[in-house]
């Protein structure tokens, strides 16, 4: 049996629209902050019971129709040689931040199976939890937004040193960029291997680029990434660039069965420009689930009315959900999904 999720990827026929959203096991979930209280937060992607324990909350509580793995995308940033860790309310912040050449020469291409075992082992067990039921999608960052955060130390407003070096010292950033994608491809097609139906490549950050930039600093390596992959597997793949509207379709030559969209986009003006070449995934703003039960029907509502019962779209949020979104509503949009 092929499932919804992978139907509607591959632009099959389906019976009804897919949901699944993005960091749904999470903290907006009190079994999941249960569990934080007692564990950090690198020691649950590492620890592959934790990890799936996690990842099986939202199929449990919300019946979403796919599960994704519970890790993080600097998992092989750290693999690389990056001390990493999570402040508390600060996020990530990563203590040998790169700045040179040398630095670059310095990290290692780690190999999955050997130096971060715990990704592929947490998605079999998560597998033989799910015995079919749901498909299981793995993912990894992509070059740009790795390097965004290797090179800044941590987040980023203005994202000035990733652009300094892009722009001052390009050896440096293209040997960034061609150890992170070699990275990715191997990160990626392990967890293929361990048993993800799809992967989504994370490229958050690229959206703080022009077009012009995007074209010549991002797209060559993820549409690497993807053709290397599509040459070893048959699973779809799935792209995901915040504030994306004026790359669309150059997002779309990346050979992506799926992307995913943020909020800031009008999806019906996606769907007539990249909707006939791939399949479509978003957009419902995150803030939207707070709003009153009617309201989230109505926009949830809202955006199936453009797809229909066609093929081609998989129902999600423009960006992950926010940590203290109403648990009912968001059990109320992904019915609304369900039953349209």
């Amino acid at each position: 049996m092929e499932h919804l999720l992978i139907k509607s990827a591959k632009k099959e026929s389906i019976e009804r629209i897919p949901v699944w959203i993005m960091r749904q096991a999470g903290r907006y979930l009190k079994e999941y902050r249960e569990i934080r209280e007692k564990y950090d937060f690198f020691t649950m992607c590492k620890t592959p019971n934790l990890a799936v324990k996690v990842s099986m909350q939202p199929i449990d509580i919300l019946d979403v129709d796919a599960g994704i793995i519970f890790s993080d995308i600097l998992i092989p940033v750290e693999a690389m040689g990056i001390k990493v860790t999570f402040e508390k309310d600060h996020g990530p912040k990563l203590h040998n931040p790169i700045s040179n050449y040398s630095d670059v020469e310095k990290l290692i291409i780690p190999e999955p199976e050997k130096d971060m075992p715990f990704v592929g082992e947490s998605i079999k067990l998560f597998k033989k939890e799910l015995n079919n039921r749901k498909p299981v999608i793995g993912f990894s960052g992509a070059p740009w937004t790795l390097a965004s955060y290797m090179i800044e130390g941590g987040g980023s407003k203005n994202h000035l040193k990733i652009k300094s070096m892009m722009i001052n010292d390009p050896r440096a950033f293209s040997l960034l960029m061609e150890k992170l994608t070699e990275t990715v491809i191997k990160h990626l097609y392990s967890q293929i291997k361990a048993g993800s139906d799809l992967v989504q490549l994370f490229d958050t950050w690229a959206g703080v680029l022009s077009p012009k930039e995007y074209n010549d600093f991002v797209f060559p390596y993820q549409k690497r990434i993807i053709q290397e992959l599509k040459k070893l597997s048959d699973v779809p793949i799935s792209l995901y660039i915040n504030n994306s509207g004026n790359i669309l379709e150059k997002m779309s030559d990346t050979g992506a069965d799926v992307i995913s969209l943020d909020w800031m986009i009008d999806i019906a003006k996606a769907k007539k420009v990249i909707g006939d070449k791939v399949s479509i995934q978003g957009n419902l703003d995150p803030c939207y689930l707070f709003g009153e039960p009617e309201f989230v029907k109505q926009k949830t509502l809202d955006i199936l009315n453009i797809f229909g019962k066609n093929t081609g779209y998989i129902f999600n949020l423009g960006h992950g959900i926010l940590p203290n979104t109403p648990v009912e509503n968001v059990k109320l949009m992904v019915e609304t999904v369900i039953n349209f």
